[in-house]
């Protein structure tokens, strides 16, 4: 419970007619969340407007109500707050009804299309093996401390996050790490968060069906870093095209990092294979239990990260060596008649691109690469063909599947994906619509030192398919495979 002027304080622009001295229960933006007590706040979203549900709120007993649009017969007995931007007030009220909770812990966020979940993760793993209490949002899962959390989105909404960091501040979190999505960033839900540093990782083709453009897209995940303050870090991967483009505008402390160009932390892949790697990170040697260049810049990006939050460099090399690959990021699977399965999240044509070229780097000229291989229904149709292409141009055999239709039909998924196979290229491909027959029949083709790499759901356990999700993981399906090869 708290009085309405607290929850109000600091926030600029704001007009407020009616009891500024209403205590209020709690803060909502779904109306059907509304409880007697409550502040909603209306909120104009990609998908429903708020203010249209601002009657429903008031029935279900809100005590009072912020809008950017007024009502033409605003009701005397409610407090009615105008906003000109209620999106961004809505992260900011959350903030001061929840105590500020990312003021008293050290708040990183990592931005870009790949990566994201291996550094937020990997650097609450490693601040956690370091003896501190950290606070983890990511695709995967949340964390505070110990306890594990479903997460249901890469970034939640803005109250959702500021009540789970409260618990986190409570739970005695000095830590929190966190992956912020594009459309995070776009709607606001990070507002209120005070951020003590932002990582940028890269930016590919992804999430046009929301952004319309790639530069709207960019602009999204630059608009993150122009907001972070003077003290925090600002820390971009300078061999990105579009990696200096962060830091334009941007008033924090500027770092960078690289593999192939100047930059204040360097990585050398020294030693590649499939169960690690050794690398040379600002002149200091390291093995680890990752695979891949790719992986290379996530633990480079984690390295300076801990770094600028003031870690000891020898120690965070010595506890990184020891940590192992996030569920569904390149987790290996050997059969019991000696090939191999790789699971992947890559769901998008440049991390499909980044896995083949990792496994086809560390095979030998006879092992065969068998690519299985979908696309999400109700997302950006046109990295589709581009997936397509990557695969077929990197392995040996593919197989194009289903993945998470959602609402459309997964046929017409796989067609478009073909549009990106030239008819030179199609005659190493198949197209079996039931993602478990694919995967079945890709270790059938496999022989002994061949690699399957089952690409796009990763650690995800379920598969969406007209509104219903099925439980399913290719993880699951590799292992059952596997097992029932044994008992032949």
């Amino acid at each position: 419970m708290m009085v309405l002027k607290d929850i109000l304080k600091g926030i600029a622009g704001l007009s407020v007619t009616g009891d500024h001295a209403a205590t209020i229960s709690g803060i909502e933006f779904d109306s059907r969340k509304v409880t007697v007590g409550s502040l909603f706040v209306a909120t104009a979203g990609s998908h429903a407007d708020g203010h249209l549900y601002i009657p429903s709120a008031l029935e279900r007993g809100a005590a009072a109500v912020m809008c950017s649009v007024l009502p033409t017969d605003p009701s005397p007995s409610v407090t009615w707050i105008f906003s000109s931007d209620s999106v961004a007030d809505l992260g900011k009220v959350a903030a001061n009804f929840y105590g500020h909770p990312s003021g008293k812990m050290k708040v990183v966020g990592v931005t870009g299309t790949n990566g994201k979940t291996t550094t937020a993760t990997l650097l609450y793993r490693l601040f956690t093996a370091m003896g501190h209490t950290c606070g983890l949002f990511s695709t995967v899962c949340n964390y505070i401390g110990e306890k594990k959390m479903t997460a249901t989105h890469t970034t939640p909404d803005a109250v959702q996050i500021q009540s789970v960091m409260a618990e986190m501040a409570a739970a005695g979190c000095t830590h929190c790490f966190m992956e912020v999505s594009s459309h995070a960033i776009d709607q606001q839900r990070i507002a209120g968060i005070e951020f003590d540093g932002a990582i940028f990782s890269n930016l590919t083709h992804d999430h046009l069906d929301y952004h319309k453009t790639f530069a709207a897209y960019r602009d999204a995940k630059k608009k993150f870093f122009d907001l972070l303050p003077a003290g925090a870090f600002a820390l971009t991967n300078a061999d990105d095209k579009n990696g200096m483009v962060m830091l334009q505008n941007c008033s924090a402390r500027k770092y960078t990092y690289a593999a192939r160009t100047m930059a204040d932390f360097k990585v050398k892949v020294i030693e590649s294979h499939f169960d690690g790697m050794l690398l040379n990170v600002n002149g200091l040697e390291f093995w680890n239990h990752f695979a891949g260049n790719f992986n290379a810049y996530n633990l480079l990006a984690v390295y300076a990260s801990a770094i600028l939050l003031g870690a000891d460099s020898e120690e965070v090399l010595r506890v990184l060596s020891l940590l192992k690959p996030v569920d569904g990021r390149f987790e290996i699977f050997r059969s019991p008649v000696g090939y191999f399965a790789v699971v992947d999240y890559a769901h998008t044509p440049d991390a499909l691109k980044n896995v083949l070229s990792t496994i086809n780097d560390t095979k030998t000229e006879d092992q065969l690469v068998i690519c299985v291989v979908g696309a999400g229904g109700d997302r950006d149709k046109t990295k589709r063909p581009e997936m397509a292409a990557e695969a077929v141009q990197a392995s040996d055999r593919v197989i194009l599947t289903s993945d998470n239709p959602r609402s459309e039909e997964p046929e017409q998924i796989i067609a478009d994906m073909m549009a990106g196979v030239t008819a030179k290229m199609q005659s190493k491909v198949l197209a079996i619509t039931n993602r478990k027959e694919a995967i079945r029949t890709a270790c059938m083709m496999a022989h002994k030192g061949d690699i399957i790499l089952i690409a796009g759901k990763g650690h995800e356990d379920y598969q969406e398919i007209k509104g219903i999700k099925y439980h399913f993981d290719d993880r699951e399906i590799v292992k059952e495979i596997f097992n029932a090869s044994t008992l032949n």
